[in-house]
């Protein structure tokens, strides 16, 4: 926008404006090569802002910006030297995400279309108001929230709906599992959840994050195995233009989409040692460097990890850094397999069959006592995960198929095992277990490791990793 003929007034430290709370610990630069604008600008700023600079020019404001992490810049197009608009354009293309107001004593559309397409929010022609400052930053500082908001959302949008699975039941290992998040949720501390593939592991993330005070920020989820080792350090960290072959456009990376909120990093285990040396360190220092960058950017981040894998066997075997097991077990959290709940078997059904049948608007199924009978019997070793994908298959096909468990293993086999049986079951070590269910979906696969880790639903990293560990070809 271009305002004219509006004189820049003195600025009140009581004001308050709608984005004042969210500026709070963040810096911002001024580059006016006029000695009263800056003076003007950096007693406004000021009470907004944790830190303001100023520079007088391109230069100055160069050397100001590789030695610290600014998340606002206000900056005049005429300068003495380099252009604002120059420089502009050449903070954009190494990465700078950050809020930018362009100002200026002389304008015409033309400089104003040139600015927005340099990377600026907005435009201002002095001399402007003070509110109308505010409202500048204010659009700003929306769009770039709205742009974090938009990529996570589409990131999330798969798993959104199965945020309250997990918590479903009222068996008294979840009730003090509720207990124990609500003491743990409130904190920033960093969170170590471990247990069974599907068991609920990403649930339990979210379901901390909806408790903690980062609720109304990014909850950004990301699966270590699924990214290549090559590429894990750009996705989480970002990186700059030119900074390898490929890299066309400077990319931000997911540390900085989980500004303000939680960063879940799924399969914590599978980070390869080279990147859980750089981790270590972004837990302890909270500044994070994009890959060809020569800037440090602060963040605020809280981590919550997951594992499906012992880490601390993982540790003695050399795979996993042992100090960054003791910063990441801060808070550790197991989350229980399903099989030692069957009480809320029930419970977890009659949710799937409620919304499975309005996402799929199909009529609801009736489950008989026999059948729930036969659910409660049957040992789960996919866990909340299997049951939910059993009753969509079920709302499917029309009814529940007792011979189309996962590896065709009959209802009516499970419910004929003694008592003793399932007693001998249960006790089985979960390594075991875990075993004896890898080895049985590799037969059923004739070895092929790629389909079975699809069905497993683990990377085939991670499966051929558990198989080189029990010598198992």
């Amino acid at each position: 926008m271009i305002t004219t003929d509006a004189p820049f007034v003195t600025v009140s430290n009581s004001s308050t404006h709608p984005q004042a709370d969210a500026r709070k610990g963040l810096s911002a630069l001024i580059v006016d090569d006029e000695p009263g604008m800056r003076d003007f600008l950096e007693k406004a700023l000021g009470s907004r802002f944790a830190r303001v600079d100023a520079a007088c020019s391109v230069e100055m404001a160069q050397t100001l910006f590789d030695q610290n992490d600014y998340g606002t810049l206000v900056l005049d197009i005429s300068l003495p030297g380099q252009s604002g608009l120059q420089w502009l354009q050449a903070l954009r293309q190494g990465g700078f995400e950050g809020d930018v107001i362009l100002i200026t004593g002389f304008a015409d559309m033309d400089t104003a279309i040139a600015a927005l397409r340099a990377g600026a929010q907005d435009f201002l022609q002095k001399p402007f108001r003070i509110d109308q400052l505010w409202y500048a930053l204010d659009r700003a500082a929306d769009q770039n929230r709205l742009k974090r908001e938009n990529y996570v959302l589409r990131r999330a949008v798969s798993s959104l709906q199965q945020n309250e699975t997990l918590m479903i039941g009222e068996s008294p290992v979840i009730r003090n599992l509720r207990k124990v998040l609500e003491r743990v949720a409130p904190t920033d501390a960093t969170v170590l959840v471990t247990g069974e593939s599907g068991a609920g592991k990403e649930v339990m993330a979210r379901t901390i994050h909806t408790l903690s005070n980062r609720s109304e920020r990014p909850f950004v989820p990301v699966n270590c195995a699924a990214i290549s080792p090559e590429l894990i350090e750009s996705e989480l960290f970002g990186h700059v233009k030119g900074a390898f072959t490929g890299a066309s456009e400077s990319h931000q990376g997911l540390f900085y989409y989980a500004q303000g909120g939680t960063l879940f990093l799924d399969e914590i285990g599978e980070l390869p040692l080279s990147m859980q040396t750089k981790l270590l360190r972004v837990l302890e220092d909270r500044r994070v460097r994009p890959v060809g960058s020569t800037r440090e950017l602060d963040v605020d981040v809280r981590i919550v990890a997951a594992t499906n894998v012992n880490l601390q066997l993982e540790v003695q075997r050399g795979r996993f850094r042992q100090d960054l097991y003791y910063r990441l077990q801060v808070l550790p959290i197991e989350v229980p397999p399903l099989r030692t709940r069957p009480e809320d078997i029930e419970l977890l059904t009659h949710y799937f069959v409620r919304y499975f049948s309005r996402k799929l608007n199909l009529d609801p199924l009736k489950v008989s006592n026999e059948i729930m009978a036969r659910l409660q019997a049957y040992e789960w070793p996919g866990n909340v995960r299997e049951l939910k994908n059993f009753i969509e298959r079920s709302l499917i096909l029309g009814y529940f198929p007792k011979e189309d468990l996962p590896l065709n293993l009959n209802l009516d086999e499970r419910s004929d095992l003694t008592e003793q049986a399932e007693q001998s079951a249960l006790s089985e070590s979960l390594e075991t277990v875990e075993r004896n269910h890898i080895t049985k979906v590799l037969a059923a696969c004739n070895g092929n490791k790629s389909e079975a880790a699809r069905v497993l639903r683990i990377s085939r990293k991670t499966l051929e990793r558990k198989c080189i560990a029990w010598n198992q070809d």
